[in-house]
């Protein structure tokens, strides 16, 4: 269990002793220092830019795309597939959903011979109690765990039909070309869950109309029963399960008063539309990159800059303005190291998805060379975090 466990941490974990250190091929991206970048590639659909920037002692953050196949049958469904998992408590979550939720979605995809709404469902259910699993056997020796969880957003283009999951607070923004203007808008396609968020905040005290501390206000900050902001995820096992919520887990995890349902959920808010020839670009990226952004600016900056690199672009305009809160320059904020360099940014992940019309028009007949490709450029699946 303890191998399982190292094995885990080496695959989410990428040593920066060399922050100015540029490695790795253009294939799998390159790493500079706390930055790794796939500044280009190819999908299905058009051309991708993917960064991830690292602020906290083990990356938190995990990513993917996968274009090609999205089912196991020859004949089945054909796309694009993005997801981005911000981890919260440590990165086994994140790390998990990153082997898990894609062959969830392309197996019960299978099951169905096409993509829909009820398959991405379905492969949160199954993604979540496998991590359930997980906890359920870790448990004995390494409890935190239980306190561990992920945001996930995930985002699927086929047939011309774009797909949208979300679990917590990560975002996928739409460029939308506006003729008559000739401008490009910003439209939010992800609904969030945070309970900074009035709205939300009343949807979980609906549901817990018996908990006068469903949500508290704590240093100026709303949180669920005072401990986490989203209401919404993967894993959290310990406010899902009352089995969780007891010792050995470290008190400050633990509720005085025991709770007889789950306080979070890992239900996605999922919705399915129609892509036009006048969409342009979606924007994923972890609540990191929203911080500092609004998502007119990050529209604008993917107008205004080449498409190579561009998501790079972004992380540095977010970085730009996180050191102008700090009243600090961008060039000494980079010299800040992983863990201390939490003090002044979250973990920042970062897929910009161009789509091309004529391309996503005849994607199901478009068989391209499929692609995989993980943010930090790690490409096998580690398995470490199956359940023995």
């Amino acid at each position: 269990m303890l191998v399982t466990l190292m094995n885990l941490l080496r695959a989410c974990w990428r040593p920066s002793s060399n922050r100015h250190a540029r490695t790795g091929s253009d294939a799998a991206g390159r790493q500079d220092g706390l930055l790794w970048y796939k500044d280009t590639g190819q999908h299905v659909n058009g051309e991708f830019s993917m960064a991830v920037v690292q602020a906290n002692n083990l990356l938190e953050d995990q990513c993917q795309i996968e274009s090609g196949p999205l089912s196991f049958l020859d004949s089945g469904p054909y796309g694009t597939f993005v997801g981005v998992y911000d981890g919260h408590g440590g990165p086994e979550t994140a790390c998990y959903i990153n082997d898990h939720l894609f062959q969830n979605l392309k197996r019960f995809a299978s099951e169905q011979n096409s993509m829909s709404a009820d398959v991405l469902k379905k492969a949160y259910e199954a993604t979540e109690d496998g991590f359930f699993s997980v906890v359920t056997k870790q448990w004995p020796i390494k409890p935190q765990i239980a306190a561990v969880g992920s945001c996930c957003l995930v985002g699927v283009i086929c047939g011309g039909v774009l797909y949208v999951a979300n679990v917590g607070d990560s975002r996928v923004v739409l460029g939308r070309h506006v003729k008559a203007t000739g401008e490009v808008l910003a439209v939010q396609l992800s609904a969030e869950h945070n309970v900074s968020i009035e709205s939300v905040r009343k949807e979980l005290q609906s549901m817990h109309p018996n908990d006068r501390h469903i949500v508290v206000l704590k240093h100026n900050v709303w949180r669920v029963k005072g401990l986490i902001q989203v209401c919404r995820s993967i894993g959290d096992a310990y406010l899902k399960k009352q089995e969780f919520n007891r010792e050995p887990l470290y008190a400050k995890f633990r509720l005085r008063e025991p709770f007889h349902k789950p306080i979070l959920s890992s239900e996605p808010s999922i919705s399915v539309q129609p892509l036009q020839p006048h969409d342009q670009f979606l924007i994923f990226a972890s609540d990191g990159l929203w911080e500092h952004l609004t998502n007119q600016e990050a529209v604008d900056i993917v107008c205004s800059s080449p498409r190579s690199g561009c998501a790079r672009k972004l992380i540095r305009a977010a970085l730009q303005e996180a050191a102008k809160k700090r009243e600090m320059r961008y060039s000494d904020l980079k010299k800040i190291d992983r863990g201390v360099r939490r003090h002044f940014h979250d973990d920042i992940t970062v897929i910009v998805v161009f789509l091309d019309s004529s391309l996503v028009s005849r994607a199901s007949t478009n068989r391209g060379p499929a692609l995989s490709l993980r943010g930090g450029g790690a490409s096998m699946r580690s398995n470490t975090l199956t359940p023995p």
